[in-house]
């Protein structure tokens, strides 16, 4: 095993091919012993098709989806929006066919989960789809099987790639406590059973699988508190933002590693000094020293996946920031394979 180094899907810039080659050029750099894992980037500066929930819907088999005043929902037939998510996605794919052209190895597909996606997309007559039962079953089968159509058409222009789904669900928690506002905003939805929630990620990561995953993992965000759903639901790794991590949330997310997830942790933007540069050790430290309070070994440091934080896309510069702080988290990742070895 092996330290990954990757990132969570977006990249600032409005050229698709562009920005992909950027993120393989970069990944490639990786200092070994860590290991670069290029991902498929999509590029929110270009507008709403771009953003996770689009790219997620733009992945449904049979269930359209349209952009309203209020947000996206389900629309009864294909429209405009609905070819302009299928235009994304190819286009997503001819940009890594070229600028990943005879990659061998890692490669990631972000793509936003079924629970966070039910959550967000609102029915065509009706209120969010994670309302209602049937409307999340029917998201689960469809996002899955196009899923698995986007790994086979990832399959045909590289053939030596080893993909990896990772499903972002940042609103599992608000799911299962009950929070997420109604559409009139005036009362809150029914909490959903985390058991429920499990059996809807247990179905997901197994047509994953048989699509062509070779490992999933799920990001949780900020809600590591609900890990031991992502470990109930059979997924080969629980990815956390390290920064909302207190000793609390560390002990839930070190039961799944010793249960044998891979923890994918995602770190903070690298602070940065005229004099001395950027702080690679500042970027490091916090995931070495929560691993150390809750007892975890170092030789398990050694089987981690960092994740670079999503750009900034309002700063100045933001895709030299961008490719610095890639550069950074890598040599990051050498820090921590270097203290797995102690």
């Amino acid at each position: 095993m092996s330290v990954e180094v990757s990132g969570v899907g977006p990249w600032p810039g409005t050229d698709q091919l562009e920005a992909q080659t950027q993120v393989t050029g970069e990944i490639a750099e990786t200092p070994e012993p860590a290991v670069g894992m290029p991902w498929a980037v999509r590029l929110p500066a270009r507008g709403p098709e771009h953003t996770g929930l689009a790219a997620g819907l733009g992945l449904l088999l049979d269930l359209p989806a349209e952009l309203g005043p209020h947000g996206w929902r389900l629309s009864d037939r294909p429209g405009h929006d609905a070819a302009r998510l299928e235009s994304v996605r190819r286009e997503g794919v001819d940009a890594l066919a070229v600028a990943a052209h005879g990659w061998s190895g890692p490669l990631l597909v972000p793509v936003c989960g079924p629970v966070t996606l039910a959550g967000s997309v609102y029915l065509a007559r009706g209120d969010r789809a994670i309302a209602d039962r049937g409307a999340t079953t029917e998201i689960v089968e469809s996002l899955g099987a196009g899923i698995a159509e986007q790994l086979a058409a990832v399959a045909r222009v590289l053939p030596d790639a080893e993909p990896t789904v990772l499903l972002h669900e940042p609103l599992l928690a608000a799911v299962v406590a009950g929070t997420l506002p109604t559409f009139s905003g005036y009362a809150r939805l029914r909490s959903v059973p985390a058991g429920e929630v499990a059996e809807r990620l247990t179905r997901m990561i197994g047509l994953l699988r048989d699509g062509g995953a070779r490992r999933v993992a799920v990001h949780l965000g900020a809600g590591a508190d609900l890990a031991p759903v992502v470990r109930r639901a059979g997924a080969d790794g629980i990815a956390v933002r390290v920064s909302t991590l207190d000793e609390r949330r560390w002990e839930p997310v070190a039961q799944a590693v010793e249960d044998g997830l891979r923890l994918w942790a995602e770190v903070e933007p690298p602070r940065t000094s005229q004099c001395a540069g950027p702080d690679v050790r500042g970027v490091a430290q916090p995931l070495l020293d929560g691993w150390g309070r809750v007892g975890l070994a170092n030789a398990g440091l050694g089987s981690l996946t960092v994740l670079a934080p999503a750009p900034d896309p309002v700063v100045p510069d933001a895709v030299r920031v961008a490719r610095a702080t890639l550069a950074t988290v890598a040599r990051a990742a050498e820090l921590i394979a270097e203290r797995a070895e102690d």
